[in-house]
């Protein structure tokens, strides 16, 4: 299959919709959560994880480096372990952060696997990555806080509080495999075609650039009054 830049220039074109797509607070979403019970806690945190833009584009720098389905399990579980730790435990304490501070963190960690999937410890430092297991567990803890960030700014109530908590994050985990899905599938299908090597190309630099706008976003939104 020949590639040329007409084809590859449409990437990001088809991936930058995901950077306006917000998973903030809103009004819709308080009122399901109060109407609906612990239903309504998975539907919306199924949601947020869906419209989770940095959350997905983090993934999808995951996936791509690896090759078997046994390590894309091996690693989705360890963030899954990860952000499930800080979504229920910050949350269940009341520990927050600034949103805008936490997702600029988040928009570091797209920054980072885009910027190691394409060797840049190598060709810049001259040193091995650190170990990616590792790694992608930290960051899950960091976005697991980002969620929790999200969830506290609803009004929860007293009642079930934990049980709200938990069904939250049952609600981002199957968001998660919802958003998963097609992506595994079509990178597994080109994984072994000639339009792997250019599509892991141009889909690591848009993780690169994205990271950093989406970081500078971040700060200026907590530099000017959220």
């Amino acid at each position: 299959m020949k590639i040329t830049k007409k084809y590859l220039s449409i990437i990001p074109c088809l991936l930058l919709p995901m950077l306006l797509l917000g998973h903030g607070v809103s009004e819709a979403d308080q009122q399901t959560l109060e109407n609906g019970g612990l239903i309504a806690y998975i539907i919306v945190g199924a949601k947020h994880m869906l419209t989770g833009y940095d959350h997905l584009l983090f993934l999808v720098g995951v996936i791509f480096y690896l090759t078997g389905f046994r390590d894309i399990l091996k690693f989705i579980t360890v963030f899954t372990i990860g952000h499930s730790i800080t979504l229920i435990f910050a949350t269940y304490l009341g520990i927050k952060a600034d949103e805008h501070l936490i997702d600029a963190v988040i928009a570091l960690s797209v920054l980072y696997k885009g910027f190691e999937n394409l060797g840049g410890f190598k060709s810049w430092f001259n040193i091995n990555s650190p170990n990616l297991l590792f790694m992608v567990w930290i960051f899950g803890l960091i976005h697991g806080f980002g969620l929790s960030t999200r969830l506290q700014a609803f009004d929860l109530g007293s009642d079930q509080f934990l049980q709200k908590i938990i069904c939250f994050n049952v609600g981002v985990e199957l968001g998660q495999v919802l958003a998963l899905i097609p992506i595994v599938f079509l990178i597994t299908k080109f994984r072994n075609s000639a339009f792997f090597k250019p599509l892991y190309r141009y889909t690591n630099l848009f993780l690169v650039l994205a990271g950093i706008a989406l970081f500078i976003f971040q700060m200026y939104g907590y530099f000017n009054g959220h």
